[in-house]
């Protein structure tokens, strides 16, 4: 899946998932766009709701929502189905689903006239430059009072089913300001992944460190694979690797330095150890599987699971999106993490809370608000897991939805609350107008990198022009 959003400030996510997972709790296939609509009723509606989400009678002068989403590794069919369950509950509403790999495409130009959805999940690397400029513009909607509301399904406050630290996060409240723009939705676990059968049946040792995992290059090739592949097109797959060497090497101060332009960052010990890791994997013999950089995710990701290949990142949806997938006889999905540069350090993880919004000038925002709310029942959270295979970041997600989710997935979850380490971060919003998609500059030219096209000092020089133009314009803006 394209994933990138990966969002979640470091610290506060170490102890979120510890603490969510002591406490029970947790935690989309390519096709073109369409949509889904059901039955309609024109003008001012009184909407009943069932029993199993405990809501009371709701009125709304606009009975119709128009909902653009994401369609990535997760699919749309949990989306048509919530879709389905809000219209029986409320009767008279017209749910509207517009999905697609590539929603940004669709929507921006409906953004820019000032026709937006009314609803937006919006997740992928080519998708999210837009959510950054609705940010960057202002144009979300402050959604702070729909968390302070009691839940549908109970008499608490929405917030206290959220995942500990979520809302307060960066990605969640973008400006610092105390306020929630975006909305939680799925809760992922990221790292690098191998097949399990392999290192089972050969007796190979899963590494715990990045000395370890370089020293399987011989076993790789004995076994007929490279050492390593990503998602090509899509670079910024390789932060699920980089953002855990980061901290695993600087701790929280260094994420900061990457995440809030510092531009010394592109200078320090930790930036060429990271960055390290990538030449080394570029320059060693049989260290990236040929033809990477021109693969997109899904072509990656049968590669590997094909054997061409001993370790990719990816994260907790990887298995559901590829169960069609070809793979080599016997082929297990096993998850490993991000290996420690010193022995005795704690092998680590990447997590991320997806992101759903309201646009500030929604047509329907009060319906697109109680919407919201809904996706938040255990209704919605079942159809979830149910559906896209996927955990929901409120509390006991994990436990709601386990019948559904594979138990490779869902013993990654319970790694993490062994004791696995994790991280993560989302850029500092950069100035209105900014030329700069900070994750763009960041990523993108890692491929040049792996082509051996680009040194890691010209990156360098190149990043440190990067953060010292941002940090001009936020000067300016102030």
């Amino acid at each position: 899946m394209i994933h990138r959003q990966r969002k979640w400030i470091a610290a506060v996510l170490a102890t979120i998932v510890a603490f969510a997972m002591l406490a029970g709790c947790g935690g989309g296939g390519n096709n073109t766009a369409d949509n889904k609509a059901g039955t309609s009723n024109s003008g001012t509606a009184t909407s009943n709701t069932s029993s199993d989400n405990g809501t009371n009678v709701k009125k709304f002068d606009n009975m119709e929502l128009n909902v653009a989403v994401f369609q990535g590794g997760y699919g749309r069919e949990y989306w048509d189905a919530v879709a389905d369950s809000f219209m029986k509950d409320y009767p008279g509403t017209k749910i509207n689903i517009t999905a697609s790999p590539k929603i940004a495409e669709l929507i921006r130009p409906k953004i820019v006239a000032g026709n937006p959805p009314d609803f937006m999940y919006i997740s992928g690397s080519d998708n999210t430059p837009l959510v950054d400029a609705m940010i960057k513009d202002k144009a979300v909607l402050d959604i702070t009072d729909l968390f302070n509301e009691n839940a549908l399904d109970s008499n608490t406050p929405l917030k206290d089913k959220i995942l500990p630290g979520a809302l307060e996060s960066r990605s969640m409240s973008p400006y610092g300001d105390g306020k929630v723009y975006m909305a939680p939705f799925n809760f992922g676990v990221m790292g690098l992944w191998y097949n399990k059968n392999l290192f089972d049946t050969k007796g190979i040792q899963v590494p715990k460190t990045w000395d370890e995992l370089f020293a399987l290059n011989d076993t790789a090739k004995q076994n007929g694979r490279a050492l390593f592949t990503y998602q090509g097109l899509y670079p910024g797959y390789l932060e699920e690797m980089i953002i855990p060497s980061i901290y695993g090497l600087g701790g929280q101060d260094a994420v900061n330095q990457m995440y809030e332009y510092d531009p010394t960052f592109w200078k320090s010990d930790t930036f060429k150890q990271v960055w390290g890791l990538l030449d080394k994997i570029a320059n060693d013999d049989n260290g990236l599987m040929k033809g990477t950089v021109a693969l997109n995710h899904t072509q990656a990701q049968t590669a590997f699971m094909q054997g061409k290949a001993m370790f990719i990142p990816n994260g907790t949806w990887f298995e559901d999106e590829m169960k069609d997938a070809p793979r080599e006889d016997g082929f297990q999905f096993g998850f490993l993490g991000v290996p420690a540069f010193k022995s005795g350090d704690p092998v680590m993880a990447m997590t991320n809370v997806e992101q759903m919004l309201i646009p500030a000038k929604a047509k329907n925002p009060e319906l697109a608000k109680e919407f919201l709310k809904y996706i938040y029942t255990e209704k919605s959270v079942k159809l979830n897991g149910e559906k896209s295979k996927a955990v929901l970041a409120v509390k006991g997600a994990p436990d709601l939805v386990k019948e559904y989710i594979s138990e490779t997935t869902y013993n990654v979850y319970k790694a993490v609350d062994s004791g696995m380490k994790t991280t993560n971060g989302t850029f500092k919003p950069v100035a209105k107008g900014s030329k700069y998609n900070p994750a763009d500059e960041v990523y993108k030219p890692i491929s040049s990198i792996m082509n051996k096209q680009l040194t890691l000092d010209q990156y360098s020089e190149k990043l440190t022009k990067v953060y010292t133009d941002i940090q001009k314009e936020l000067s300016a803006q102030q």
